[in-house]
């Protein structure tokens, strides 16, 4: 079965910075491959309206047949709220936190994210996926596109 991971944002637009663009393009050589799936979601849709034309074509012309799309359900909302109530993150971060709870209730394998403030921070981690547990959700495993593309090669 074929690794399901969740993109934030940040990664479609990862593509066209230069301090992420090598890794990023390597990430998105696995999605046309079909080595991974790219679990993107409404919300992913809706940030990238404010992208740029180019980051929002990029996204548009991925393949279909490897990518699936997953809705910020209510549930997701809820559990978001849990991790700003419990200051996993500040309020300015909400959107990160229904990222983190849509890839969560989703069950994806892994979460990735150019997000290293908010999202790909240990101490931040620790917080998600505590409340995770008490919630009755799985821990969700976290990730770069860097330590995605360096673990597959080191395979």
């Amino acid at each position: 079965m074929k690794p399901r991971l969740y993109f934030d944002t940040s990664v479609f637009g990862g593509i066209f910075d230069e301090e992420f663009e090598e890794i990023s393009t390597l990430l998105f050589e696995k999605v046309k491959l079909g080595q991974i799936i790219c679990v993107y979601s409404d919300l992913s849709e809706t940030e990238l309206l404010s992208a740029p034309e180019y980051v929002q074509k990029f996204f548009v012309d991925l393949p279909k047949e490897y990518m699936e799309f997953v809705e910020v359900s209510e549930e997701a909302y809820s559990l978001a709220d849990k991790y700003l109530t419990e200051k996993v993150v500040g309020k300015t971060s909400a959107d990160d936190c229904r990222h983190i709870a849509a890839a969560t209730i989703n069950r994806v394998d892994i979460l990735v994210s150019w997000n290293f403030k908010h999202i790909v921070n240990v101490f931040r981690i620790r917080g998600y996926n505590s409340i995770n547990i008490r919630c009755g959700y799985p821990q969700l495993d976290i990730r770069s596109p860097k330590e995605i593309v360096n673990d597959e090669n080191d395979n």
